[in-house]
């Protein structure tokens, strides 16, 4: 497996657990369970963490997709983590 296809992987994994956590959830319930919110933050910082580790001529290949925005919610959950609401995740 080459690190494309290794990142990919890594996202579509974190992208199947927030389903996973948040099936049958509603935005009150989440608001209320610190452990979802972890749980889901989490992943949304392992999905822009992979992005990162896309290729330049993969991330070129499919410029659609805003790569930049993605790894830049990760920054933001992981550096201001204290301001990030349950609208944000």
């Amino acid at each position: 497996m080459n690190r494309d296809e290794a990142a990919l992987l890594d996202v579509r994994n974190a992208a199947q657990r927030i389903r996973l956590f948040t099936s049958g959830l509603t935005k009150a319930n989440l608001a209320n369970n610190e452990e979802k919110q972890s749980a889901i933050l989490y992943q949304v910082i392992v999905i822009g963490e992979a992005t990162r580790r896309l290729s330049t001529n993969f991330r070129n290949t499919h410029p659609h997709i805003p790569w930049k925005d993605i790894a830049g919610m990760r920054d933001i959950l992981a550096h201001q983590y204290d301001r990030v609401s349950p609208d944000t995740l």
